[in-house]
């Protein structure tokens, strides 16, 4: 639709308005979807006319459009079934928890849950976070005021929000300037015409005026308004319009009929709805290509449709992390469209210099942890950067790892030449894997484990000559490696075994850069050669689907904003002629060019996006800056100067950290405010391994299985192009004695160097670390377990009298989760009863209490010697009890990927698997000697793993429930143990290496096989009454008799803190007080919690100037911290303790 369509659109509105055809006036609001009226809106939903309101609502976005329009509507359908509990009208309440809210049940199973569990409550107020819930005008006022402002920071809705400003009875007014026109055209015009009818152009006397004249009421300027939706049939141009006129198939063609081969749902992922599979929402109908000048903006109304279809939903990192609270929760933090950002958002200011010894290529940060840089670099060198501590933590030089498995062209040009440039380094979506592109024919990738533990995992002859861009994506729901080469050929390779999958022939110049991305479930790449074409192409074999011109012939990358909806590219022609540019995909045409970029570049400008807000490029020997909406430079920098003609850039994943080279081989740093606090914060500490990597994915699929997972939306643009999409799903580790054959060669003096001078921080008092004591105004008896929520706001204990007690941490609290330096709510509901265990006739302190808590916080299942019960942990109310003893049970584990199957550890040592839903055992393990301690489970290896007080390992595979191994700890000789003594396992987040925890050592294992990987004794032999890897697994936090309590590095089972009872408890010489149990924060690494044999729960922090418990002990040998092979505590044992 032409802007000219559109603005006759608010003339008819303005015109139904005035004539009070107020029904008429809504319908073409929503129908057309260029004005929301906020009033008529407000009306709807003061008036609980719910079903108008979602009606309205569809004509400018749909549910799953973006997380702002996804909250709106969960809203409102939220605040219509709260009314119908509160009227009591339950069948009411059901029909719209199944027809209403159960799309929400997709992205948000917990959740669903939980609104489903309001059901049972006599009063919805119960509910903690309901608790406020006033009477239904309030209540519609409260939510009113969120959803507009969601509705304000949707960036569907900007520029609708707003009437254009016109003058009283505009439309009227041009007709009867029409007519005044038509009138003077006329032979003999009478003194006052007659004006009957506006169907057909005036005349007066009969005379038809279109002979003389044009009439305007015919010019197909105002064309027919089409219907948004509509199919595109096959002729319909995509986003780049067919330059050879023999080129049939256009991109819209290919989207509408897309290839057998099977995408992955728009929305996979922990957080997400499924995207509706409408192709039509790509393009919307058929347009003419553009004749004008491709420097105009042919943004149009249809293109806004476009885009306001095509915004990829549930994809994101943000989007996963969505919070969707019972209650109203203020958005006062929302920007209102993107006017929040300014130029001082830039990270413009110089912080630090990494010395790279050779001209750097490529940069890529991590995308979880983002003080990680990786470097590529002329001579082949990959180093890996850790800003904080401004160390190099890895190195790798170019090697090719299998040479008898070359190529003979490969050999020849090895055997003239041993070395090859870097092209392009770029992380995997998650951060564990990183693929390197060289200019010989090499793909290298790497598997990453944190800390300097890295891989090879595959080696692929990609091309013939230089494999010149590579890129991460996703068909098939599988991880996949894009190249494209010197041989003018792009490629796909499966990233688990480097097998190819696809490959795109048709450039007739080499391949400069590849640029993988996705409309809803339509998954495509789009190249760029050296000659100035780009291309299209899905993943199958039909051939490109688009054949278009670079702006200036150039040598292009491209990019896409990070929320997916705008397409930018930047390149240099072989005159030296730069072009940054804007596309509009729905017109397949130039929507913006960008000024300030120099007319005689050296080499090809490189570009990169942030923030859905700036563009950057690396020009003239500086850096310059655009804001997106505007084609004028906004600002550059010269980083103090020392930049190369052409400087390679990148910022980090939130903008705030850019890294930019230099003449003089080196990599500048550049910060803004945030990215400065980043650094000072992490400053002067050693690498916590991949923290963020692997706190963030738990349920950790092996290379083969990736999860179900979607590119991000968002494209950051180094050099070449390539997506950083965002997936859930983490490699297992890959052990490859080859990993670390050439890692950190330059350092190892250096390391040598810091192992005579390092050694474990001791915190001795209260004021060396942060310590909290919960509130507690019940009985004091011993804590017996303990754990965290598993959203981290809460901390629950367990009592030796069969007591639960659950501490709860506000969420408008400073950090919104649980935290040293604010004191919790000893919670209980309102009806003031407490969560008890049945103890049956046995002896609570001679029990052994254990519970189990379900995903999303909502169950705990407990028992203390008697039948095992289920609590609902927001009413306390028992909902069930079940097997009585004898045998007691000993401990509890709920299946990972269903919550009605349990292993039950028994006192008689069997372990029962039973069904709560059908109240049924399905069957029973036996295999150990006495009773069951520990259970754990991995979804990766679909085992579980057992524990015994006769210190037996089992392992049991979850299909069958058949022993595949066992083994007993080595306990050396002479070390008293105790006859019976609890052994606890926890699967590291990898799923596959296990901790063992026993009073005399702390063991690292190997699962299934149960390889014994390393072993750590306490010195004078103080027994550990309990351990627990840190969330990231990155640490080990024990607990000893003597009350302190150690921090061990893993896997080196390595002491790099020691903190005494003094730190956290006051002195008292005649009390004996020290920690039963332990729990970790399930986000925060450096935080943990002490149950205590007086009833006491404290939780610990590191000072906040510090950040973390101590510094870790330098690699041995320069080798980084993969477990060792050795099930010999070896020197381990010496001063560790």
């Amino acid at each position: 639709m032409s802007s000219l369509s559109r603005e006759l659109v608010f003339l008819i509105l303005q015109f139904l308005d005035e004539e009070k055809f107020k029904e008429t006036v809504h319908k073409l609001e929503q129908e057309s979807g260029f004005y929301f009226n906020m009033r008529y809106f407000e009306e709807m939903v003061t008036n609980g006319e719910w079903e108008e309101v979602e009606k309205y609502l569809s004509g400018f976005t749909k549910v799953d459009d973006n997380r702002y329009s996804m909250k709106i509507f969960f809203e409102i359908r939220k605040q219509k079934y709260l009314e119908a509990l509160d009227k009591r009208d339950r069948a009411k309440a059901v029909e719209i928890l199944v027809k209403d809210l159960k799309v929400f049940a997709a992205f948000n199973e917990e959740l669903f849950k939980e609104i489903t569990q309001l059901l049972t409550l006599e009063n919805f107020r119960e509910n903690e976070q309901l608790s406020k819930y006033g009477d239904t005008k309030s209540a519609r006022n409260i939510m009113l005021g969120e959803l507009k402002k969601l509705i304000e920071a949707n960036p569907l809705f900007r520029d609708k929000l707003q009437f254009p400003t016109l003058k009283n009875s505009r439309l009227r007014t041009l007709i009867n300037q029409s007519l005044n026109w038509q009138h003077q055209l006329c032979k003999n015009p009478r003194p006052n015409p007659d004006i009957k009818t506006l169907f057909v152009d005036h005349s007066c006397g009969g005379q038809p005026n279109g002979a003389r004249a044009p009439s305007p009421v015919t010019n197909p300027l105002m064309g027919a308004v089409p219907k948004p939706g509509g199919f595109p049939p096959l002729g319909a141009h995509g986003p780049f319009q067919p330059a050879p006129p023999s080129l049939q198939t256009s991109l819209a063609g290919w989207m509408s009929n897309p290839s057998p081969v099977p995408h992955p749902s728009a929305s996979a992922g922990p957080i997400g709805l499924a995207a509706p599979n409408n192709t039509a929402a790509i393009l919307k109908r058929p347009r003419t290509p553009p004749t004008n000048n491709l420097a105009l903006d042919y943004q149009t109304a249809d293109s806004e449709h476009v885009l306001k279809r095509t915004r990829p939903f549930g994809m994101s990192e943000e989007v996963n992390n969505l919070p969707v609270n019972i209650l109203p929760v203020a958005y006062a933090g929302h920007s209102h469209g993107q006017s929040s950002y300014s130029s001082d958002d830039l990270p413009k200011n110089f912080v630090m210099a990494l010395n790279q010894g050779s001209a750097v290529k490529s940069m890529d940060f991590h995308p979880l942890q983002q003080i990680l840089l990786l470097v590529g670099t002329n001579m082949g060198d990959i180093v890996v950067w850790e800003l904080g501590s401004r160390e190099r933590i890895a190195l790798k030089n170019f090697k090719v790892w299998d040479l008898g498995a070359c190529s003979m062209g490969l050999q020849a040009s090895l055997a003239n030449d041993y070395t090859a440039s870097v092209n392009r380094v770029m992380w995997s979506p998650d951060g564990s894997l990183f693929g390197i592109a060289y200019s010989k024919h090499i793909v290298h990738i790497y598997s990453y484990h944190g800390g300097d533990d890295i891989k090879n995992h595959l080696e692929i002859e990609a091309h013939v000559g230089s494999v010149n861009d590579l890129a991460f994506s996703y068909p098939n729901k599988q991880l996949c490696v894009v190249t494209c080469g010197e041989d003018r050929v792009i490629k796909v390779w499966d990233a688990a075994t480097g097998n190819k999958q696809f490959t795109f022939e048709g450039h007739e110049a080499p391949v400069y850069s590849v640029c993988p991305h996705h409309k809803e479930n339509i998954q495509f790449i789009f190249s760029t050669a050296t000659d100035g074409k780009i291309k299209a192409w899905l993943y199958d074999t039909m051939g490109s689907r688009v054949d278009y011109d670079a702006p200036g012939h150039s040598s292009t990358t491209m990019a896409y904003s990070a929320d997916g909806t705008r397409l930018f590219s930047c390149g240099t022609n072989k005159e030296g002629e730069s072009h940054l540019v804007e596309w509009n995909e729905s017109e397949g045409a130039v929507k913006r060019r960008y000024t300030g970029l120099g007319k005689r570049s050296v080499g090809v400008v490189q570009f990169d996006t942030t923030k859905n807000r700036f563009l950057a490029a690396g020009d003239e020997f500086m850096v310059k800056f655009w804001d997106m909406d505007n084609v004028s430079l906004l600002t550059s920098i010269d980083a103090d100067g020392g930049l190369p003609a052409s400087p390679c850039i990148r910022f980090n994943k939130e903008g705030i950290l850019m890294a930019v080279s230099t003449s003089d081989n080196s990599v500048k740093v550049l910060a803004n405010s945030d990215g400065i606090r980043l650094l000072k914060t992490v400053e002067n500490r050693t690498f916590d391994a991949s923290r963020a990597a692997s706190a963030a994915v738990v349920k950790a699929p092996s290379i083969p299985n990736f999860a179900a997972a979607n590119p991000n939306p968002g494209t950051s643009m180094g050099n070449p192009a390539a997506p950083l999409p965002s997936m859930v799903g983490m490699v297992r580790q890959i052990n490859d004695s080859r990993a670390l054959a050439d890692v950190k060669p330059r350092i190892n003096e250096e390391s040598m160097e810091k192992s005579r001078i390092w050694k474990a921080a001791e915190i001795n008092e209260q004021s060396q670390c942060r310590s909290l004591r919960l509130p507690d105004n019940l009985t004091a008896m011993r804590v017996a377990r303990l754990m965290y929520t598993n959203s981290g706001l809460a901390i629950l204990a367990l009592a030796s009298n069969a007591v639960h007690k659950l501490w709860k941490w506000q969420r408008n609290d400073r950090t919104g989760k649980a935290t040293a330096s604010v004191a919790p709510q000893l919670w209980q509901p309102s009806s003031g009863i407490l969560m008890t265990n049945d103890i049956s006739d046995t002896n609570p302190e001679e029990a052994v209490p254990c519970f189990a808590l379900s995903k999303n916080d909502s169950y705990v299942m407990s028992a203390s010697g008697g039948k095992i019960s289920l609590f609902n942990m927001m009413t306390f109310k028992t909902m069930t009890t079940f097997m009585p003893p004898p045998p007691a049970a000993s401990f509890l584990a709920f299946h990972p990927q269903d919550n009605n199957i349990i292993a039950i550890g028994m006192e008689d040592s069997s372990i029962q698997i039973y069904n709560v839903r059908v109240d049924e055992v399905k069957t029973k393990l036996k295999g150990h000697q006495k009773r069951i301690t520990g259970l754990a489970f991995s979804n990766t290896l679909n085992v579980l793993i057992s524990s015994g007080a006769d210190s037996q390992l089992c392992v049991w595979n979850t299909d069958g429930w058949d022993r595949q191994a066992s083994k007993f700890l080595q306990i050396p000789p002479g070390r008293p143990t105790s006859p019976v003594s609890d052994t606890r396992v926890q699967f590291h987040v990898d799923q596959t290496h296990l901790l063992a925890v026993h009073e005399s050592q702390i063991a690292l294992y190997e699962a299934p096989k149960l390889d014994c990987l390393k072993q750590w004794f306490p010195r004078d032999a103080n027994p550990i009454t309990h351990a627990t890897y840190s969330c990231d697994s990155q640490s080990i936090y024990v607990s000893f008799e003597d009350g302190s309590v150690g921090v061990l590095t893993a896997p080196a089972l390595r002491l790099r803190c020691r903190i005494s009872s003094a730190a956290y408890l006051p002195p008292n010489p005649s009390l004996r007080v020290y920690p039963l149990v332990i729990a970790a924060h399930p986000t925060e690494a450096n935080q943990f919690a002490l149950g205590l044999t007086d009833g006491a729960v404290h939780v610990l922090e590191p000072l906040e100037s510090e950040g973390k418990w101590g510094t870790a002990p330098p690699a041995e040998n320069g080798a980084g911290g993969a477990p060792s092979t050795s099930g010999a505590a070896g020197s381990e044992q010496q001063a560790q303790r």
